[in-house]
């Protein structure tokens, strides 16, 4: 399975607020189940990417 477009283009927001943070990217997995991206950046923020871009963190989709 491919991420979609809009998936890639919130990833790529998502790397560079990480980066912004100086926090690793410590895992990157797109899940083939729900179809989502899941990324773990530094040890405790989880962010979920749904499939139409959509960003989740804390189950506060943005």
């Amino acid at each position: 399975m491919q991420p979609t477009i809009e998936q890639l283009k919130t990833l790529y927001r998502v790397c560079i607020m990480a980066s912004n943070l100086l926090k690793p990217m410590n895992v990157t997995r797109l899940d083939e189940r729900t179809k989502r991206i899941f990324i773990l950046v530094g040890e405790t923020i989880e962010i979920e990417i749904d499939i139409d871009g959509g960003m989740i963190y804390d189950g506060i989709k943005f």
